[in-house]
C-alpha cells in the first residue's frame, strides 16, 4: 500500500502532459491552417490583379493596332498622291525610278549619249571652222562666206537643240559642265558662257565698228548682262527655297508610318523645285542664241566670219590649256 501511492501520482503527471502536448498540436495546426487560407486569398488577389493587367494591356494593344491601321491607310492615301505627282513629273520630261541604281543608269546613259553626240558636234564644227577660216584668207566673195557663214551659225543652233534634250535626262550633267573641259569649267554659267562676256572679248576683235555698231553692241551687252543677273537670282532663290524645303521636315515626331508619309511629302516638293532647273537652262541656251542671233544681225557678213572664228579660237585655247594642265609634269 505504501508502494502504490508514488506511481499513481506519476501516471496523472504523464496523462497531464500528453493533454497538453495534444492541445499545442491542435493549435498549431489550427494556426498552419489559417496560414494556408490567407496564402490562398493573397495567391487569388495576385491571380485577380494579374488577369486586370493582362485585360488593361490587351485593350491598349487594341487601341495602338488600330491608331496604327488609320496610320497606315492614311500613309497609304498619301502615297498614292505622291505617285500621282510624280507620274505627272515624269510627263513633264523628269526621269525618276524607286531604285537608286536604276536611276543612275537611266542619268549615266542620257550623259553618256550626250557627250557622245557633243564629241560629234564639236568634230563638224571644227571642220565648218576650217572652211570658213580657209574663205576668209582666200578672200572669198560676200555671197560664199555668207553662205559659210550661216552654216556655222545653223551648227550652233544644233547644240542648242542637243542640250535641250539633254536637259531632259539630266540637267545636273548640264548644270556642272562634266561635258567640258576643267579650263572650260572655270567659267561656266548655267550651262555654257556668259553672253556678255563673250561680247566683251569680240569688241577688240571687230574693229574697226562703226558708231552705231558700237552703241548697238553696248546696248546688246547691257541687255545680254540684266537678263544674266535674273536668271542668277533666280537660281540663287530656287537653291534657298529648295534647302529650306528639305530642312523644315518634322521627321521623328510621328510613328514609323508618318516618317515616311512626311519624307516622301518633303521630297516630292524638292521635285517639283528641281524640276525648275530645266527651265533655268533652256533660257539660259535661249539668251546665249538670241544674244549670238542679234550679234550676226549687228554685224557685216566679214565681221560675223571674224567673230565666229575669234569665239571658236578662244574655245579652242581652253580646251588646250586643260589638255596641258592635265598633262603636266607632277612630282
Amino acid at each position: 500500500m505504501a508502494d502504490a501511492s508514488p506511481r499513481t501520482d506519476i501516471s496523472t503527471d504523464d496523462t497531464d502532459d500528453k493533454d497538453q502536448r495534444f492541445n499545442r498540436g491542435k493549435a498549431v495546426a489550427a494556426g498552419a491552417s489559417d496560414s494556408s487560407g490567407r496564402s490562398k486569398d493573397k495567391s487569388d488577389q495576385k491571380t485577380l490583379r494579374r488577369l486586370a493587367q493582362n485585360r488593361e494591356a490587351a485593350r491598349k494593344s487594341r487601341l495602338r493596332k488600330k491608331a496604327y491601321v488609320q496610320q497606315l491607310e492614311s500613309s497609304r492615301l498619301k502615297l498614292t498622291q505622291l505617285e500621282q505627282e510624280l507620274q505627272r513629273a515624269r510627263q513633264q520630261g523628269i526621269f525618276i525610278s524607286s531604285s537608286g541604281d536604276q536611276a543612275h543608269a537611266i542619268g549615266g546613259n542620257g550623259a553618256m549619249a550626250f557627250d557622245v553626240e557633243y564629241a560629234r558636234w564639236l568634230e563638224d564644227q571644227n571642220k565648218k571652222i576650217n572652211e570658213l577660216r580657209s574663205a576668209v584668207t582666200a578672200h572669198a566673195g560676200d555671197t560664199e562666206l555668207r553662205i559659210i557663214v550661216d552654216g556655222v551659225i545653223a551648227h550652233h543652233e544644233e547644240i542648242f537643240r542637243l542640250k535641250s534634250d539633254a536637259a531632259k535626262n539630266d540637267v545636273f550633267h548640264l548644270l556642272s559642265g562634266m561635258w567640258q573641259t576643267p579650263a572650260e569649267r572655270c567659267f561656266l554659267w548655267l550651262g555654257g558662257f556668259r553672253p556678255s562676256e563673250l561680247l566683251k572679248l569680240l569688241v577688240n576683235q571687230l574693229e574697226p565698228l562703226t558708231e552705231q555698231q558700237v552703241v548697238s553692241i553696248g546696248n546688246l551687252q547691257q541687255s545680254s548682262q540684266q537678263a544674266e543677273e535674273a536668271l542668277s537670282q533666280g537660281m540663287e532663290a530656287l537653291q534657298q527655297s529648295l534647302a529650306e524645303t528639305l530642312s523644315n521636315g518634322s521627321l521623328g515626331s510621328s510613328g514609323p508610318s508618318g516618317n515616311v508619309a512626311n519624307y516622301m511629302g518633303q521630297m516630292a516638293m524638292a521635285m517639283g523645285k528641281l524640276g525648275t532647273l530645266e527651265g533655268f537652262i533652256r533660257q539660259a541656251d535661249n539668251l546665249r542664241q538670241q544674244t549670238m542671233q542679234q550679234m550676226h544681225r549687228i554685224l557685216t557678213t566679214r565681221q560675223s566670219a571674224r567673230a565666229l572664228l575669234a569665239i571658236h579660237d578662244y574655245f579652242s585655247r581652253l580646251r588646250a590649256l586643260s589638255s596641258l594642265w592635265l598633262a603636266r609634269p607632277r612630282e
